[in-house]
């Protein structure tokens, strides 16, 4: 890496020039924390330092072509108004400024483009949390449909998933699943899972045949590491009980769950599923640093919401997603307003969905530069 890739002196007029100003400033700052000795010894920290380098770096070089482009256009512009210029060098100058109008306007347009695909955190793991809502026995069951689902689309992806948490029903449903994701660009693909997701069937419990209507939640965190998040000892409560389940499953004698209360934000996590009591408090907390992270960004999407209406990709939880329609065999995502097959979909052959979604997000996000 060279060390020329802090910004120049150019004042950014438009606020998506001065989102990508800061973002190369912080591409030059990781640069120097990346060639600091006891920075690149400390293996908890250079990892993340990297990725978010890496994630900056095409930016960054948009930002130096912009500024040089602009150093010149005042260069030439000085030039070409100071009455004492050789005539010769004033007409060069003015040429300058002809050729280098349209050179900008392309190199901002190649600034923009990397401004909306620049997400270091579209490279990190994921945490993922499915929930039943309205619709009791059956949104339990149909959150075990989205596990199955998520799980299959996992392993043609080439991704580990490790369980975290289960609260199983009776029936074979689950109450609440909480799994992690590890592999390449996991997060920039899941993060569109997140929202509200609708069922529309005839329940194994309906003898009516009557179709039903059930709902779950699907929440989407990047895993955050431990260097990441500062969580005091002295804002957590934590408390440990006995492990329960349906039928005398995961019931045991020992207090071996775990609940964890951060105190400040209220955020509860509850983990029961492993026997060991220290298994279940590291799982609580990496779940604990997905949620404040999530928290934070939240935040910080409200406070920009306060100054400018149109918001793109805050990802909120609450938003109804996708509806999953089995007696016509069709999936509509809500945000594309595009139909798929159920069959497939359900299966966990997502790719085609979210490639879309994707693409739809560039595109509103470089729609909000205009």
């Amino acid at each position: 890496m060279t060390r020329d890739a802090a910004p120049g002196p150019t004042p950014p007029a438009e606020p998506w020039l001065a989102a990508a100003r800061a973002r190369a400033e912080r591409f030059a700052e990781l640069e120097r924390l990346t060639q600091d000795p006891a920075v690149a010894r400390d293996q908890a920290r250079l990892p993340g330092l990297l990725r978010e380098m890496g994630a900056l770096a095409d930016l960054a070089a948009r930002w130096r072509e912009v500024d040089a482009i602009e150093a010149r256009r005042r260069e030439a512009q000085a030039l070409a108004a100071d009455p004492a210029a050789d005539p010769d060098l004033v007409a060069l100058a003015r040429e300058e400024m002809a050729e280098s109008a349209p050179a900008l306007e392309r190199a901002r347009e190649r600034l923009k483009e990397a401004l909306v695909g620049d997400d270091a955190e579209a490279g990190r793991d994921c945490i993922v949390e499915v929930r039943a809502g309205t619709g009791g026995e059956e949104a339990a069951l149909f959150a075990a449909d989205l596990y199955r689902m998520y799980s299959r689309y996992a392993d043609g992806a080439g991704w580990k998933l490790e369980l975290l948490d289960t609260s199983p029903t009776e029936l074979g449903g689950l109450k609440e699943v909480v799994f992690a994701l590890r592999g390449a660009g996991v997060y920039g693909a899941m993060r569109f899972e997140g929202g509200g997701h609708r069922v529309q069937r005839v329940p194994r419990t309906e003898a009516q045949g009557r179709i039903h209507t059930s709902a779950c939640t699907v929440a989407v965190l990047p895993e955050i590491e431990a260097v990441e998040v500062d969580i005091k000892r002295e804002d957590l409560v934590i408390e440990t009980m006995r492990a329960s389940g349906p039928g005398g499953q995961k019931v045991n004698k020992t207090e071996s769950a775990i609940r964890l209360t951060h105190v400040p934000t209220g955020i509860v996590v509850h983990m029961q599923d492993n026997k060991s009591q220290h298994q279940n408090r590291d799982k609580a907390m990496r779940v604990l640093r997905a949620r404040l992270h999530e928290h934070e960004r939240q935040k910080a999407a409200a406070a920009r919401a306060r100054d400018r209406r149109e918001q793109v990709g805050t990802g909120d939880r609450s938003d109804r997603v996708r509806t999953y329609n089995f007696p016509q065999n069709r999936v509509t995502d809500h945000r594309l307003n595009e139909n798929y097959p159920l069959d497939q979909v359900i299966d966990g052959r997502l790719d085609k969905i979210i490639a879309r979604l994707q693409e739809h997000d560039r595109l509103e996000r470089l729609r909000a530069l205009r």
